[in-house]
This record gives structure tokens, C-alpha cells and sequence, in this order.
């Protein structure tokens, strides 16, 4: 024991060595450290082009980019080329998916849909059954195994969902009505994908299949789901129109879409300024120029498709015996729905319609980031008000846990306030926060810029605190 603790002696004069070098590392790398908060650092964070002032230039070939959000992701670092219709979905972006999934999950859960994941590879038996192998044609990716089994990389999963709820037996009455959806990649061949992630040829969907015992109870549930749908849109303050759609390949005999007029919308939409009326042009006499409700005039607009709904009533069950008890023990085909939301669709189509040529402006509750810290350049007058703008950043954490992982600071301190300001600004965070020239002040004034209302406020520390408290979160 002795020889212990004197050999703990010998070591103790390096151990306090090893501790002062700590803490000294610590306060020289202070953006990276906290005792209470682990800060988010823009430096850190990994994008392809690094915001270089000059991404906005002329650095696309021409051609290339066809459409404001496709550009504006692609030159800002959200997505990057992987090949025809695909892309790497890069960090921001992801986490601007995965919010924009919490709010789907929260409108899907609340009308009682279940969430579930079913394979990308279908099996080609199943697509045969119902028909539409031969019917869906070319825009089916293909394969077969080294058996020679044939598979397609599921567009939608109407023939899986049935199948799987016909091999569970009879549903009783008492489980409907059934609601179970999934998030996934889905996978179409596009014979030429275009406008970057409006339509590619691997992208994200939520799909969800609804099963009834009886046509009435069915339609109740489509008006569900529609109203859910309308929710998700409005909470992410989108000006969407519900509209009287074609069934397709997929088939039923009702079906609507949700719509965003735009300009590079390749749907044709025609929509009466005086009534509820709206249809695709699909759906309506080439030749009928006035609205068929009210006899006003017409207005064509163009569209983009970010959810579409369908009443299938017994087109699937009907094929693969998929069945539902009533209330009298009677079996009986079960009435079916199915509704998508293109999820990576709508983050481009957001984009699309709320941004100017060179910056991006999201929805609030899906922006990647919320709040943006930018402190003084290194060296400059203000440089010692840094230590304020980050005591701001750890009061916030705590005192809104809500944003605590919504706020990222921009640490490269070599670059101006203008230029990070700048790159913040393209990058759509809704809120930006400075350490200026008044953090010196008496008292400390932050400079507040509030992107979507355009306002640039100067508040104390406790103004920001209480102002940020009450921005929503997914």
C-alpha cells in the first residue's frame, strides 16, 4: 500500500499538469465547450459547397437547373447529385425531413393511424394478381433474383398492405377502422426526372391504407384523413387546394389532390375565384370553360401534387380475399383507402413557393434550424461581446428547453458579420442573432432579425428569452 500511494505522489504533480492543460484548452476552444450546453457549430457541420459567399453564382452548367428549389438546394449544399432522379439528401436536410415526419406523424396518429414499414422489394406475384404489373409498364423498376424470381422496388404498396391483412384472417369489427401507414423510399423510373426532388426517381412518401366494413364508414374515414391532410399543410402555412383528381394506375372510384399553385406546376389545374370548386383537368370536358357548381367562369392554374387520397372500395380486397367481420358476424370485402404525401416533394415544393431567386424561406416548423447565433469577427471591437452572445445561447437552452436543439452558432469568426449573416440568410433560418455593435451597450442589445416578417429588432437578453419561447416546434 505504501509503495501505491507513493507512486501515487510521483504521479499526481503530471495528473495537475494534465488538468490545468484541460481547463486551458477549454477556455481557449470556448465555442466548443459548456458545462451546461453542447453547442451546436456551424463550422462542424458538414455541407458540399461550405457556403462559400459566391455558391449563389455561376457555378451551375446550363440546363442543369430547371426550377428555383432545385437550384437553390443544389447550390446551397441541401442535396447533392447521386445520379438520373437521385440524390444524396444531405444533414440539414435530413433534419428538415425528419421534422417535417413528426408533423405527419402527429395528424396520422391523431385520427388513430398506426405506423409501420413494409419491403421495397414487392414481389411481382402480388403486382400480377391485381393487374398492374402489366399496367404500370415501364415506369416499374424491375428485378429478379438469382432464382429468377421477379420483384419491383415498390412505387406504393397497395397489393402488400392487402395481402399482409388477408394472411392475419378476419378482422373484426371491433379493430375498424384500421389505419397503417409507413414513411419510405419509394422508387419509380421516370423516363426523365427533372426539377431536382419534384420528381426523381427515388424519393420519400408517407402512404397509408385504410380497411372498413362498409362503403359509408369508409367514405367517414376519407373525410378523415383528407381533414388530417389539410391540417399538415396548415400547420405548415401553405396555400394548398384541395381538387378533384384522376384514380390512374392505382385505381377506386374517387380520388383528390392536394395541389401548391406554381408556376412550374405540371399539373393543370382548373379552379372557380367564386365557390369551393377545383379539378386536375384530367377530370372535366376538355371544352368546359365554366364552373360546373356556380356557372362562373374558369381559371386554369398550374400545380404541384404534394398528397393525393383515393377510395379503392374492394378493388384490392376483392383480389386477394381480404376480409372484414360486421357487427352481425357477416365476413364481407373489406372497403379500402389509400393516401400519400410526398414527403421529400413537399420540402422542394415549400421552397419553391416561398422563396425568393437566392433565398430559401421554409416553413418555420421544418426550417433545419430555428435560431442562428452569429458573434463578432475575430479581432474586431466587439470581439469581447462573444462571451454574452454565447451566455444568451446557454439562457435560451434552459430557459426554452423547446428550441434548445433548434439553434446553431456560426463560429467561423474569421469570416464578417455580413458574410455569415449573408449565408444565413440564403439558408432560410428563420431567426438570426448578432453579437453587433450595441452588445457593448449598457444595456447588452442583440440585434434580431426575424426572416419571415423581414423585421431586424434590438432586444435585451430577456426579451429574446421570452420571444423565443413562444416559437412552435414540430
Amino acid at each position: 500500500m505504501d509503495r501505491l500511494l507513493g507512486k501515487g505522489k510521483r504521479l499526481l504533480p503530471g495528473l495537475l499538469n494534465s488538468v490545468a492543460w484541460y481547463k486551458k484548452q477549454q477556455q481557449s476552444c470556448r465555442f466548443y465547450c459548456h458545462p451546461r450546453a453542447k453547442r451546436k457549430l456551424m463550422s462542424q457541420h458538414f455541407q458540399s459547397m461550405n457556403l462559400q459567399e459566391d455558391s449563389m453564382g455561376s457555378q451551375s452548367k446550363p440546363g442543369e437547373m430547371t426550377c428555383k428549389s432545385q437550384r437553390l438546394m443544389l447550390l446551397l449544399g441541401l442535396i447533392c447529385p447521386a445520379n438520373p432522379g437521385c440524390y444524396h439528401y444531405m444533414p440539414y436536410t435530413v433534419r428538415s425531413m425528419e421534422k417535417l415526419i413528426k408533423v405527419i406523424d402527429r395528424e396520422m396518429q391523431a385520427i388513430g393511424g398506426q405506423k409501420m414499414n413494409m419491403p421495397a422489394l414487392c414481389s411481382a406475384e402480388l403486382w400480377k394478381a391485381s393487374g398492374r404489373w402489366e399496367l404500370m409498364g415501364k415506369e416499374l423498376l424491375r428485378l429478379a433474383d438469382r432464382h429468377s424470381k421477379g420483384y419491383c422496388l415498390g412505387p406504393t404498396h397497395e397489393e402488400a398492405i392487402t395481402d399482409l391483412i388477408a394472411s392475419q384472417g378476419c378482422l373484426s369489427y371491433k379493430q375498424l377502422p384500421l389505419l397503417l401507414y409507413q414513411v419510405t423510399r419509394k422508387f419509380r423510373d421516370e423516363p426523365k426526372p427533372c426539377f431536382g426532388l419534384l420528381r426523381g426517381r427515388e424519393f420519400y412518401m408517407k402512404d397509408m391504407y385504410t380497411f372498413d366494413a362498409s362503403k359509408e364508414a369508409a367514405l367517414q374515414t376519407y373525410a378523415l384523413v383528407c381533414e388530417a391532410y389539410c391540417n399538415v399543410f396548415n400547420s405548415l402555412g401553405l396555400q394548398f387546394v384541395k381538387v378533384q383528381a384522376a384514380t390512374g394506375s392505382i385505381g377506386g372510384t374517387m380520388s383528390h389532390e392536394f395541389q401548391l399553385p406554381a408556376d412550374i406546376g405540371e399539373d393543370q389545374l382548373m379552379m372557380c375565384e367564386n365557390c369551393d370548386f377545383s379539378a386536375n383537368v384530367e377530370t372535366i370536358n376538355p371544352d368546359e370553360t365554366h364552373c360546373p357548381v356556380c356557372r362562373r367562369k374558369l381559371v386554369k392554374h398550374k400545380g404541384i401534387e404534394i398528397g393525393h387520397t383515393f377510395f379503392l372500395g374492394t378493388k384490392y380486397s376483392s383480389v386477394f380475399n381480404t376480409t372484414v367481420r360486421t357487427s352481425e358476424n357477416k365476413p364481407v370485402p373489406a372497403e379500402m383507402g389509400c393516401y400519400g404525401l410526398g414527403v421529400t416533394r413537399i420540402l422542394a415544393a415549400s421552397i419553391e413557393v416561398l422563396s425568393t431567386e437566392d433565398t430559401i424561406r421554409w416553413p418555420n416548423l421544418i426550417a433545419p434550424y430555428l435560431i442562428c447565433f452569429i458573434p463578432p469577427k475575430k479581432g474586431s471591437r466587439e470581439e469581447k461581446g462573444a462571451v454574452l452572445l454565447e451566455n444568451l445561447y446557454d439562457s435560451i437552452a434552459e430557459a426554452a428547453p423547446q428550441v434548445a436543439e433548434e439553434m446553431v452558432l456560426d463560429d467561423r469568426t474569421q469570416l464578417t458579420i455580413g458574410k455569415r449573416l449573408n449565408n444565413a440568410k440564403k439558408l432560410g433560418f428563420p431567426y438570426v442573432i448578432i453579437g453587433g455593435k450595441k452588445v457593448l451597450d449598457e444595456p447588452s442589445l442583440f440585434e434580431v432579425h426575424n426572416q419571415s416578417t423581414g423585421e431586424i429588432l434590438f432586444l435585451a437578453k430577456e426579451a429574446i428569452i421570452d420571444l423565443l419561447s413562444k416559437v412552435q416546434t414540430p
